[in-house]
């Protein structure tokens, strides 16, 4: 019995990732053994009620088309920084759902890391955020508070926070290090998918090349003293010919 109540608990807190219960429709199945132990999370949930699902769910059927808001099997896990310096104004930015290029819904990410390494997450993993052009439907978005790559990079508390998120979240959705890429990384990425032609070639500047080479050499330290093994490093291809 007691062995029963602990996997239940243990579901929950993954799936609400923080102090309290997560938003409607996160449902997501149950994660593998813990041989990583979940970083402490603090969950600061934006608006995300059934009209921004809705938008999602259209979103994602005009760019990858299927009618659906939901994360089902997140296969990548996508890098990003703010391009701000305060984890508010990241979360502003996020609950306004404002349209971006034109379309709703509006930008947002899973988690937020802060300057101080205060993990944040701002949707349960089993909705879609729209933070990366064709990897929605496939992806975990984790945002740094920053304004450059090198400024996280050399952020000591924000990168051991970052570190222990991506390795919890690879060991638990069996995510290879081949597909832990950086924003910039997506336009190469095999799991690229996007139905718009005019937004096929879309992408930001945020963690590129240089920079993961440097972030995903720290995750293999890491996973080399936790035993997590990591697969292949990425392939890339370009699906679009960008």
């Amino acid at each position: 019995m007691r062995g029963a109540l602990a996997s239940v608990v243990a579901v929950l807190s993954l799936l609400a990732g923080g102090t309290a219960p997560p938003a409607q429709g996160a449902g997501h199945p149950a994660p593998a053994a813990a041989a990583i132990a979940r970083p402490a999370t603090v969950w600061r949930p934006i608006p995300f009620g059934q009209r921004r699902r809705a938008q999602m769910a259209a979103y994602s059927a005009r760019h990858y088309g299927t009618w659906t808001w939901r994360l089902t099997d997140p296969k990548a896990i996508v890098e990003h920084y703010t391009a701000g310096l305060t984890f508010q104004g990241a979360w502003n930015t996020f609950a306004s759902n404002a349209p971006h290029d034109g379309e709703l819904p509006g930008t947002c990410a899973h988690f937020v890391i802060d300057r101080d390494g205060t993990i944040y997450q701002l949707v349960p993993l089993g909705t879609r955020c729209r933070h990366a052009v064709g990897m929605n439907a496939t992806s975990i978005g984790i945002e740094h508070v920053g304004t450059s790559d090198a400024m996280v990079l050399g952020d000591r508390a924000q990168m051991r926070s970052s570190l222990r998120l991506t390795l919890w979240l690879m060991q638990t959705f069996h995510i290879a290090i081949r597909n832990v890429i950086g924003h910039n990384e997506t336009l190469y990425s095999p799991l690229r998918h996007e139905l718009v032609p005019s937004w096929r070639c879309l992408v930001h500047a945020d963690f590129p090349h240089r920079a993961m080479h440097v972030y995903r050499r720290r995750l293999r330290a890491l996973a080399r003293r936790r035993g997590l093994p990591l697969g292949a490093g990425p392939h890339w291809v370009n699906v679009y010919g960008c």
